[in-house]
Protein backbone atom coordinates (compact mmCIF):
# COMPACT_ATOMS: atom_id res chain seq x y z
CA UNK A 1 0.00 0.00 0.00
CA UNK A 2 1.30 3.22 -0.59
CA UNK A 3 2.52 5.67 2.08
CA UNK A 4 0.28 8.03 2.91
CA UNK A 5 0.92 12.05 1.45
CA UNK A 6 0.47 13.31 4.87
CA UNK A 7 3.22 15.11 6.60
CA UNK A 8 3.30 16.53 10.44
CA UNK A 9 5.30 19.39 11.27
CA UNK A 10 5.67 18.15 14.51
CA UNK A 11 7.81 15.21 16.46
CA UNK A 12 6.05 12.64 17.91
CA UNK A 13 9.14 11.27 20.23
CA UNK A 14 11.17 14.19 21.84
CA UNK A 15 10.20 15.43 24.72
CA UNK A 16 8.83 19.09 25.13
CA UNK A 17 5.33 20.89 23.62
CA UNK A 18 5.26 20.88 19.99
CA UNK A 19 1.99 22.56 17.92
CA UNK A 20 1.76 22.41 14.57
CA UNK A 21 -0.02 20.45 11.27
CA UNK A 22 -0.85 17.59 9.56
CA UNK A 23 -0.11 18.60 6.37
CA UNK A 24 -2.15 17.20 3.36
CA UNK A 25 -1.67 18.05 -0.14
CA UNK A 26 -4.61 19.64 -1.41
CA UNK A 27 -4.48 21.40 -5.43
CA UNK A 28 -7.91 23.31 -5.93
CA UNK A 29 -9.08 26.42 -8.21
CA UNK A 30 -7.71 28.84 -5.24
CA UNK A 31 -4.41 27.13 -4.44
CA UNK A 32 -2.92 24.80 -7.04
CA UNK A 33 -0.33 24.01 -4.32
CA UNK A 34 -1.95 24.39 -1.69
CA UNK A 35 -2.79 22.04 1.45
CA UNK A 36 -5.06 20.97 3.89
CA UNK A 37 -3.35 22.24 7.79
CA UNK A 38 -4.98 20.25 10.52
CA UNK A 39 -3.67 21.48 13.64
CA UNK A 40 -2.02 18.98 15.94
CA UNK A 41 0.00 19.33 19.32
CA UNK A 42 2.37 17.12 20.57
CA UNK A 43 3.27 16.98 24.47
CA UNK A 44 5.93 14.45 25.39
CA UNK A 45 7.50 13.74 29.01
CA UNK A 46 9.72 10.89 28.95
CA UNK A 47 8.14 6.97 27.76
CA UNK A 48 4.80 6.33 29.15
CA UNK A 49 1.36 5.64 27.81
CA UNK A 50 -0.08 7.58 24.68
CA UNK A 51 -3.34 9.18 24.58
CA UNK A 52 -4.87 10.52 21.20
CA UNK A 53 -7.25 13.30 21.77
CA UNK A 54 -9.82 14.42 19.05
CA UNK A 55 -12.68 16.53 18.60
CA UNK A 56 -14.85 17.68 15.69
CA UNK A 57 -15.10 14.29 13.86
CA UNK A 58 -18.22 16.25 12.53
CA UNK A 59 -17.26 19.59 12.33
CA UNK A 60 -20.79 21.05 14.06
CA UNK A 61 -19.73 19.35 17.38
CA UNK A 62 -17.85 21.74 20.06
CA UNK A 63 -16.94 20.56 23.45
CA UNK A 64 -14.04 18.47 21.84
CA UNK A 65 -12.97 21.56 19.41
CA UNK A 66 -12.74 23.99 23.34
CA UNK A 67 -10.94 21.90 25.89
CA UNK A 68 -8.81 20.43 23.70
CA UNK A 69 -7.33 23.84 22.58
CA UNK A 70 -7.47 24.86 26.05
CA UNK A 71 -5.32 21.71 27.00
CA UNK A 72 -2.70 22.13 24.27
CA UNK A 73 -2.50 25.73 25.32
CA UNK A 74 -1.84 25.25 28.85
CA UNK A 75 -0.62 21.41 29.83
CA UNK A 76 2.74 21.63 31.42
CA UNK A 77 4.74 18.31 30.15
CA UNK A 78 5.99 18.32 33.64
CA UNK A 79 2.64 17.49 34.79
CA UNK A 80 2.58 14.38 32.69
CA UNK A 81 4.35 10.87 32.15
CA UNK A 82 3.93 9.88 28.67
CA UNK A 83 2.96 11.64 25.59
CA UNK A 84 -0.61 13.37 24.63
CA UNK A 85 -1.33 13.59 21.13
CA UNK A 86 -3.88 16.46 20.49
CA UNK A 87 -6.26 17.06 17.68
CA UNK A 88 -8.93 19.05 18.43
CA UNK A 89 -10.85 19.27 14.98
CA UNK A 90 -10.11 15.90 13.56
CA UNK A 91 -12.68 16.46 10.40
CA UNK A 92 -11.07 20.57 9.94
CA UNK A 93 -12.56 21.28 6.38
CA UNK A 94 -15.95 20.59 8.30
CA UNK A 95 -14.97 22.27 11.50
CA UNK A 96 -13.97 25.45 9.64
CA UNK A 97 -17.12 25.43 7.92
CA UNK A 98 -19.55 24.44 10.44
CA UNK A 99 -20.74 21.79 8.98
CA UNK A 100 -20.87 17.68 10.31
CA UNK A 101 -19.30 16.77 7.13
CA UNK A 102 -16.44 17.72 5.01
CA UNK A 103 -17.59 20.33 2.58
CA UNK A 104 -14.85 19.02 0.14
CA UNK A 105 -15.94 15.95 -0.36
CA UNK A 106 -18.98 15.36 1.93
CA UNK A 107 -16.63 12.72 3.85
CA UNK A 108 -18.20 11.75 7.17
CA UNK A 109 -14.67 10.87 9.08
CA UNK A 110 -16.77 8.68 11.28
CA UNK A 111 -17.86 6.40 8.40
CA UNK A 112 -15.08 6.53 5.98
CA UNK A 113 -12.53 3.86 8.11
CA UNK A 114 -9.85 2.37 7.58
CA UNK A 115 -9.61 5.07 4.94
CA UNK A 116 -7.43 5.07 1.49
CA UNK A 117 -4.05 6.37 0.96
CA UNK A 118 -5.02 7.72 -2.67
CA UNK A 119 -8.74 8.64 -1.87
CA UNK A 120 -10.55 11.43 -0.91
CA UNK A 121 -9.14 14.38 1.14
CA UNK A 122 -11.28 12.82 4.44
CA UNK A 123 -10.12 9.10 3.59
CA UNK A 124 -6.42 10.22 3.30
CA UNK A 125 -7.34 11.79 7.22
CA UNK A 126 -8.76 8.76 7.76
CA UNK A 127 -5.94 6.80 6.43
CA UNK A 128 -3.02 8.56 8.69
CA UNK A 129 -5.23 7.67 11.73
CA UNK A 130 -5.67 4.19 10.70
CA UNK A 131 -1.94 3.14 10.08
CA UNK A 132 -0.09 6.25 11.95
CA UNK A 133 -1.71 7.68 14.79
CA UNK A 134 -3.59 4.65 16.33
CA UNK A 135 -0.82 2.46 16.19
CA UNK A 136 0.83 4.68 18.68
CA UNK A 137 -1.95 5.05 20.99
CA UNK A 138 -3.01 3.03 24.37
CA UNK A 139 -5.89 4.96 25.14
CA UNK A 140 -7.82 7.04 22.84
CA UNK A 141 -10.53 9.76 23.85
CA UNK A 142 -12.67 11.24 20.63
CA UNK A 143 -15.13 13.62 21.76
CA UNK A 144 -18.77 13.94 20.34
CA UNK A 145 -22.06 15.97 20.62
CA UNK A 146 -25.29 15.99 19.24
CA UNK A 147 -24.22 18.73 16.80
CA UNK A 148 -27.05 21.15 14.89
CA UNK A 149 -29.68 17.44 14.63
CA UNK A 150 -29.39 16.37 17.51
CA UNK A 151 -29.43 16.84 21.27
CA UNK A 152 -28.28 14.53 24.44
CA UNK A 153 -27.83 13.82 27.93
CA UNK A 154 -24.11 14.66 29.09
CA UNK A 155 -22.44 11.33 28.77
CA UNK A 156 -19.41 9.48 28.09
CA UNK A 157 -19.96 6.16 26.19
CA UNK A 158 -18.08 2.31 25.82
CA UNK A 159 -19.39 -0.34 23.67
CA UNK A 160 -19.74 -3.92 24.20
CA UNK A 161 -16.89 -5.77 22.74
CA UNK A 162 -16.20 -9.30 22.30
CA UNK A 163 -13.28 -9.64 24.43
CA UNK A 164 -14.46 -9.21 28.31
CA UNK A 165 -10.87 -7.72 29.10
CA UNK A 166 -10.71 -4.60 26.26
CA UNK A 167 -14.52 -4.21 27.61
CA UNK A 168 -13.50 -3.86 31.17
CA UNK A 169 -10.71 -1.41 30.20
CA UNK A 170 -12.67 0.91 28.19
CA UNK A 171 -16.19 0.63 30.90
CA UNK A 172 -13.24 2.09 33.62
CA UNK A 173 -12.02 4.58 31.22
CA UNK A 174 -15.57 5.87 30.52
CA UNK A 175 -16.51 5.82 34.11
CA UNK A 176 -13.19 7.48 35.10
CA UNK A 177 -14.17 10.39 32.66
CA UNK A 178 -17.34 10.88 34.81
CA UNK A 179 -19.90 12.63 33.12
CA UNK A 180 -23.32 12.94 34.79
CA UNK A 181 -24.26 10.06 32.71
CA UNK A 182 -22.18 6.60 31.49
CA UNK A 183 -23.44 4.70 28.44
CA UNK A 184 -22.84 1.31 27.50
CA UNK A 185 -23.57 2.32 24.07
CA UNK A 186 -25.30 0.48 20.73
CA UNK A 187 -24.68 1.84 17.53
CA UNK A 188 -27.29 1.83 14.65
CA UNK A 189 -23.97 1.04 12.58
CA UNK A 190 -20.72 0.54 13.26
CA UNK A 191 -19.69 0.25 9.81
CA UNK A 192 -16.10 2.37 8.53
CA UNK A 193 -16.57 4.15 12.39
CA UNK A 194 -13.11 5.46 14.04
CA UNK A 195 -14.77 4.38 17.27
CA UNK A 196 -14.43 0.53 15.56
CA UNK A 197 -10.96 0.84 14.34
CA UNK A 198 -9.53 1.83 17.47
CA UNK A 199 -10.84 -1.08 19.21
CA UNK A 200 -10.33 -3.59 16.51
CA UNK A 201 -6.60 -2.40 17.14
CA UNK A 202 -7.04 -3.76 21.06
CA UNK A 203 -7.08 0.30 21.91
CA UNK A 204 -9.09 1.87 24.99
CA UNK A 205 -11.91 4.28 23.39
CA UNK A 206 -14.03 6.32 25.47
CA UNK A 207 -16.74 8.72 23.72
CA UNK A 208 -18.90 11.06 24.65
CA UNK A 209 -22.44 13.06 24.11
CA UNK A 210 -22.54 15.42 25.81
CA UNK A 211 -25.22 18.08 24.73
CA UNK A 212 -26.00 19.20 21.14
CA UNK A 213 -28.22 21.50 18.75
CA UNK A 214 -24.81 22.87 16.91
CA UNK A 215 -23.57 24.96 20.34
CA UNK A 216 -21.70 24.17 23.03
CA UNK A 217 -22.95 25.70 26.88
CA UNK A 218 -20.86 26.54 30.25
CA UNK A 219 -22.36 22.64 31.41
CA UNK A 220 -21.24 20.76 28.43
CA UNK A 221 -17.42 22.51 28.37
CA UNK A 222 -17.44 21.88 32.16
CA UNK A 223 -17.94 18.53 32.01
CA UNK A 224 -15.34 17.89 28.87
CA UNK A 225 -12.82 20.09 31.15
CA UNK A 226 -13.29 17.76 33.97
CA UNK A 227 -13.56 14.62 32.09
CA UNK A 228 -10.82 14.77 29.75
CA UNK A 229 -8.16 15.14 32.49
CA UNK A 230 -9.95 12.56 34.83
CA UNK A 231 -9.57 10.47 31.50
CA UNK A 232 -5.76 11.11 31.22
CA UNK A 233 -4.93 10.46 35.42
CA UNK A 234 -6.77 7.28 35.00
CA UNK A 235 -4.71 6.30 32.30
CA UNK A 236 -1.59 7.12 34.46
CA UNK A 237 -0.35 9.99 32.35
CA UNK A 238 -1.58 12.94 34.08
CA UNK A 239 -0.41 13.62 37.59
CA UNK A 240 -3.16 13.24 40.33
CA UNK A 241 -6.22 11.01 41.00
CA UNK A 242 -9.54 11.37 39.02
CA UNK A 243 -11.86 13.82 40.85
CA UNK A 244 -15.40 11.43 40.37
CA UNK A 245 -19.04 12.29 41.06
CA UNK A 246 -21.88 10.49 41.05
CA UNK A 247 -22.60 9.24 37.37
CA UNK A 248 -25.58 7.74 36.68
CA UNK A 249 -25.51 4.31 34.99
CA UNK A 250 -27.40 3.91 31.40
CA UNK A 251 -27.52 0.86 29.03
CA UNK A 252 -28.96 0.48 25.33
CA UNK A 253 -29.06 -3.03 25.27
CA UNK A 254 -31.36 -3.47 22.21
CA UNK A 255 -32.80 -1.75 18.66
CA UNK A 256 -35.47 -1.10 20.94
CA UNK A 257 -34.34 2.01 22.30
CA UNK A 258 -33.85 3.87 19.42
CA UNK A 259 -37.39 5.01 17.58
CA UNK A 260 -37.57 6.52 13.65
CA UNK A 261 -40.16 9.12 12.06
CA UNK A 262 -41.64 7.48 9.47
CA UNK A 263 -43.03 11.24 8.87
CA UNK A 264 -42.49 14.42 7.56
CA UNK A 265 -43.20 17.34 9.22
CA UNK A 266 -43.39 19.34 12.56
CA UNK A 267 -41.71 17.67 15.55
CA UNK A 268 -43.52 18.24 19.38
CA UNK A 269 -41.63 16.61 22.08
CA UNK A 270 -43.73 15.26 24.94
CA UNK A 271 -41.08 14.00 27.11
CA UNK A 272 -37.67 16.05 27.83
CA UNK A 273 -34.23 14.77 27.93
CA UNK A 274 -34.14 13.20 31.29
CA UNK A 275 -37.71 12.60 31.89
CA UNK A 276 -38.78 8.93 32.81
CA UNK A 277 -40.93 6.87 30.66
CA UNK A 278 -42.66 4.11 30.37
CA UNK A 279 -43.12 1.46 27.37
CA UNK A 280 -46.25 3.06 25.40
CA UNK A 281 -45.90 6.47 26.73
CA UNK A 282 -45.81 8.84 24.24
CA UNK A 283 -42.66 10.58 23.25
CA UNK A 284 -43.37 13.11 20.41
CA UNK A 285 -45.80 14.15 17.61
CA UNK A 286 -45.32 14.76 14.18
CA UNK A 287 -48.11 17.26 12.42
CA UNK A 288 -48.57 17.83 8.80
CA UNK A 289 -47.04 20.92 7.32
CA UNK A 290 -48.85 20.50 4.46
CA UNK A 291 -52.68 20.82 4.71
CA UNK A 292 -54.57 22.44 8.03
CA UNK A 293 -56.87 19.45 9.93
CA UNK A 294 -54.97 17.04 10.01
CA UNK A 295 -54.54 15.30 13.10
CA UNK A 296 -50.73 14.40 14.26
CA UNK A 297 -48.85 10.76 14.09
CA UNK A 298 -47.53 9.94 17.90
CA UNK A 299 -44.52 8.56 18.51
CA UNK A 300 -44.19 6.06 21.34
CA UNK A 301 -41.11 4.66 23.72
CA UNK A 302 -41.03 0.95 22.64
CA UNK A 303 -39.39 -0.18 26.21
CA UNK A 304 -39.23 1.84 29.72
CA UNK A 305 -36.41 3.76 30.80
CA UNK A 306 -35.36 7.77 30.65
CA UNK A 307 -35.87 10.02 27.32
CA UNK A 308 -31.67 10.04 26.76
CA UNK A 309 -31.06 11.61 23.10
CA UNK A 310 -33.75 13.72 20.92
CA UNK A 311 -33.87 15.12 17.34
CA UNK A 312 -33.10 18.84 18.01
CA UNK A 313 -34.28 20.75 14.80
CA UNK A 314 -38.50 21.39 15.04
CA UNK A 315 -39.24 20.23 11.45
CA UNK A 316 -38.53 15.93 11.02
CA UNK A 317 -38.05 14.38 7.99
CA UNK A 318 -38.56 10.21 7.50
CA UNK A 319 -36.18 8.68 8.64
CA UNK A 320 -35.00 10.75 11.38
CA UNK A 321 -34.25 9.57 15.04
CA UNK A 322 -36.80 10.95 16.83
CA UNK A 323 -35.48 10.00 20.41
CA UNK A 324 -33.53 7.06 22.51
CA UNK A 325 -34.83 5.66 25.71
CA UNK A 326 -31.65 4.07 27.76
CA UNK A 327 -32.39 1.77 30.78
CA UNK A 328 -31.23 2.98 34.22
CA UNK A 329 -29.05 -0.14 35.32
CA UNK A 330 -27.05 -0.02 38.89
CA UNK A 331 -23.47 -1.66 37.53
CA UNK A 332 -22.58 -1.56 33.99
CA UNK A 333 -19.91 -3.78 34.45
CA UNK A 334 -22.94 -6.36 35.24
CA UNK A 335 -24.78 -5.81 31.86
Amino acid sequence: MMASLITPTVPFDVDGVHHGYLRLPFSRDDSAWGNVMIPISVVRNGDGPVALLTGANHGDEYEGPIVLHELASSIDPADIHGTLIIVPAFNYPAFRAGTRTSPIDKGNMNRLFPGKPDGTVSEKVADYFQRVLIPMADVVLDFHSGGKTLDFLPFACAHSLADPEQEAACMAAMQAFNAPYSMKLLEIDNVGMYDTAVEEAGKVFVSTELGGGGTATARSVGIARKGVRNFLKHAGILNGEPELLTSIQLDMPDGDCHVFSEHDGLLEPTVDLGESVNQGDRLARVWSIQRNGQPPVDYFARRSGILSARHFPGLVQTGDCVAVVAVVVDDLFEQ
